[in-house]
C-alpha cells in the first residue's frame, strides 16, 4: 500500500442504518423510493428515482437519502449478489430506501469523496471483504455488526479525487455513448410509429385501404405467432450471471454476448445441440413486469451456460436482415407489452407462454414496406451495435485499473486522462 493510505473499519466512517420497510400495495404511488434493483446494478444512484411509496415524512427522515450516502444489499440468495454498492451523489428529497439494503452515512463527510467510495466497493478487493465477513444458510446476509467491520482502503483525500477523476472519466464517454445510443433508438422507434400505426409510410397517398379492416391493401391481421415476416425461435436463454432484462444490441461470438453494454462469459459450453440461436433473433422477457427485450443478435451465435435452457424467455426470429428492425420495435411497442399483460397467465409468477401468444393479433404490413424500413433503419441499429462495443472496450479497461488504483500498486499522480 502507497504512502498516506490506511485501512479503515467501515463502522470508523459510516453510521449504519436499515431501509423501508412496506407491503406491496404501498408501492405504485407516493414519494421516490430507491429499490433494490437500483442499488443492485448501479455504482451510483441513478438521477431520477422512478420508483414510488407511499411513504410518511417520519419515515422520509429516518430512511433519507442524501448526498454521500452509501447503500449496501444486505440479503441474497448467494453470497456474490450480497453486498452490492450504490453511493448517492446527490440529495434527493422526500425519497426512502429499501428494507433489504443497509445505508452507511459519513459521520464526516470531509474525509470521504463519494465517487472514489462508489468505485471502490465495487472493487474486486471490496467483494472480496464481503465475501469473507457473509454468514450462508439458507440466504446470505449482512448484518450491521458485520457490515461495520469490512475493510477499505483509503488514501488521502485528494488521490481520492483524482481516482475518481480517472474513472469517472471512462464513466463519461460510456455516458455519451449510452445517450447518442438513446437518440439512434428514439430515431427508428419514431420512424416505425410514422408508419405501422399512423400508416404514413413511402408513398401513403397513393395507398388503397380497406374498408373492413381499415388497413391498407395487402396488409393483414394475424397473430405475431404468424407473421410472414418473423417466427417464433424455440430456443431459451438464461445468463449464467446476474443480468438486467433491459434494452441492449448483443453483438456476440462464440463466447460472448453483450448486454447492455456488458460482455458475458458463458461456462461449461453445452453440446452443439442444446442450444443453437438463430441470426436475426430478438429473445425478450415473458414476465408480464419486465421492459422491454433482453438482446438480439444479427450473427449465428452458440451461446455458452451451465443452465441454457430457460423458459424465462422467449424469442422470434427475422426472416431475413432487413425484417429485424421490424421485429424488434414490435416486440418493443405498447401493444405487445399490453397484450402480455392481457393474456400473461400464472399465480405465483405472471408470464407469457406459447400458447397465450396465439391470441396476440396485430397488423402486419406487407414484406416490401417491412423491408424498406429495415433499409433505413438497419443502419441505426449498427451504429448502436458500434457504441455498444466501444463501452464494452471502456468498461474492460476501466475494469482493468480499478483494482490497480484501489490497492495503491499504481501512482496516480503518473496518469494522464488520455481517452
Amino acid at each position: 500500500m502507497m504512502e498516506g493510505w490506511k485501512q479503515v473499519k467501515l463502522a470508523e466512517y459510516y453510521k449504519i442504518h436499515s431501509g423501508l420497510s412496506k407491503s406491496a400495495e404501498e408501492f405504485g404511488f407516493g414519494y421516490p423510493f430507491l429499490s433494490f434493483s437500483d442499488i443492485f446494478w448501479n455504482y451510483f444512484a441513478p438521477n431520477e428515482l422512478t420508483q414510488l411509496v407511499n411513504s410518511s415524512e417520519k419515515e422520509q427522515l429516518s430512511c433519507s437519502v442524501k448526498k454521500g450516502d452509501v447503500f449496501l444489499t444486505r440479503t441474497s440468495e448467494t453470497v456474490e449478489e450480497l453486498g452490492m454498492s450504490c453511493v448517492a451523489l446527490k440529495d434527493y428529497p422526500k425519497a426512502t430506501f429499501n428494507g433489504f439494503a443497509k445505508r452507511l452515512r459519513p459521520k464526516n463527510d470531509k474525509d470521504l469523496e463519494p465517487k472514489f467510495i462508489g468505485f471502490y466497493l465495487r472493487s474486486p478487493q471490496f467483494r472480496a471483504e464481503i465475501t469473507a465477513y457473509s454468514t450462508l444458510t439458507t440466504r446470505a446476509s449482512l448484518n450491521n455488526g458485520i457490515i461495520g467491520r469490512l475493510r477499505i482502503n483509503l488514501p488521502p483525500l485528494p488521490t481520492q479525487r483524482k481516482i475518481a477523476q480517472i474513472l469517472s472519466a471512462y464513466d463519461d464517454l460510456i455516458e455519451n455513448n449510452l445517450k447518442r445510443i438513446k437518440l439512434l433508438e428514439e430515431m427508428a422507434q419514431k420512424t416505425y410509429e410514422e408508419w405501422f400505426i399512423r400508416f404514413k409510410f413511402p408513398k401513403h397517398e397513393n395507398a388503397v385501404f380497406d374498408k373492413e379492416s381499415g388497413l391498407p391493401e395487402g396488409w393483414k391481421k394475424k397473430s405475431i405467432t404468424n407473421f410472414s415476416s418473423f417466427k417464433q425461435d424455440k430456443s431459451k436463454l438464461k445468463p449464467f450471471i446476474n443480468t438486467k432484462i433491459y434494452f441492449a444490441t448483443a453483438d456476440v461470438d462464440e463466447t460472448k454476448i453483450t448486454s447492455k453494454g456488458e460482455i458475458i462469459t458463458w461456462k461449461n459450453k453445452p453440446s452443439r445441440a442444446q442450444i443453437k440461436p438463430n441470426r436475426n433473433t430478438v429473445w425478450f422477457a415473458r414476465m408480464s413486469n419486465t421492459y422491454k427485450v433482453l438482446c438480439f443478435n444479427n450473427k449465428n451465435i452458440e451461446l455458452q451456460n451451465n443452465s441454457v435452457l430457460s423458459s424465462g424467455f422467449a424469442g422470434f426470429k427475422a426472416t431475413n436482415d432487413l425484417c429485424l428492425p421490424f421485429l424488434y420495435f414490435t416486440i418493443n411497442s405498447s401493444f405487445f407489452h399490453e397484450m402480455k399483460n392481457i393474456y400473461a397467465t400464472g399465480a405465483t409468477q405472471v408470464s407469457l407462454n406459447n400458447e397465450s401468444m396465439r391470441f396476440m393479433i396485430t397488423p402486419e404490413p406487407t414484406i416490401e414496406i417491412i423491408e424498406k424500413y429495415g433499409i433505413k433503419t438497419l443502419p441505426l441499429i449498427e451504429e448502436i451495435s458500434v457504441l455498444v462495443n466501444q463501452n464494452q472496450h471502456l468498461k474492460e479497461a476501466r475494469d482493468i485499473l480499478l483494482p490497480r488504483l484501489m490497492t495503491g500498486t499504481i501512482d496516480v499522480e503518473k496518469i494522464e486522462l488520455k481517452l
